[in-house]
C-alpha cells in the first residue's frame, strides 16, 4: 500500500508541475530580461526533493520536462530545461545534505535557481559555441535570487501543509 500511495503522490506532483509550467508560459509577466520566468514548476521539484527525496524528485523533474516539451516546448525547451533542471536539482540535494539544519528551504531554492540559470547558460554556450553568453549571468543572478525566494517561500508553506496530512 505504501508503494501505491507514493506512486499516486508522484503522479499528482508531475501533473501539478506540468500544470504550473503551462500556466506560467501563458502569463504575460514582463521581467527584467528575456527568458526569465518565475519557475513555478520548481515549487513542485523542491517540494518533492524535501518531502520524498532525491530519487523521486529526479523522476518528477524528468517526467515534467518530457511532458512539457511535448505539450508546450520543443527541442530547445527540452535542452535548456534538462540542463538547468538537472544541475539545479543536484546542487539543491548537495546543499540540503551538507547544510542540514543550517540552510533553509528558501536558501536551497535560491541556490537551485542560480544553478538552474548556470545550467541553461552552459547549454546555450554549447549550442551557440560561444562562452560570451555568460555576460548575461549578472542579470540572471539577480532574477534568480528574487524568483528563488518566491519559490522557496511557497515551498515552505506547501511543505507545512503536506506534513500535516501525511
Amino acid at each position: 500500500m505504501k508503494d501505491t500511495r507514493r506512486l499516486m503522490m508522484m503522479g499528482l506532483f508531475v501533473s501539478m508541475a506540468l500544470a504550473l509550467h503551462i500556466v506560467e508560459k501563458m502569463m504575460p509577466i514582463p521581467f527584467i530580461a528575456p527568458g526569465v520566468k518565475l519557475g513555478l514548476s520548481n515549487i513542485i521539484t523542491l517540494t518533492v526533493l524535501i518531502f520524498l527525496g532525491f530519487k523521486d524528485a529526479f523522476l518528477v523533474l524528468l517526467a515534467r520536462i518530457l511532458l512539457s516539451s511535448v505539450f508546450a516546448g520543443g527541442l530547445s525547451g527540452f535542452i535548456y530545461s534538462t540542463s538547468g533542471g538537472i544541475l539545479s536539482l543536484l546542487i539543491m540535494e548537495l546543499t540540503r545534505r551538507l547544510g542540514k539544519e543550517d540552510v533553509s528551504v528558501i536558501g536551497i531554492s535560491v541556490i537551485g535557481a542560480v544553478f538552474h540559470n548556470i545550467g541553461q547558460l552552459l547549454a546555450a554556450a554549447l549550442v551557440i559555441k560561444n562562452v560570451n553568453i555568460f555576460v548575461y549571468f549578472p542579470i540572471l543572478f539577480l532574477a534568480a535570487v528574487g524568483t528563488g525566494v518566491f519559490v522557496g517561500l511557497t515551498t515552505k508553506y506547501l511543505l507545512g501543509y503536506l506534513r500535516t496530512v501525511k
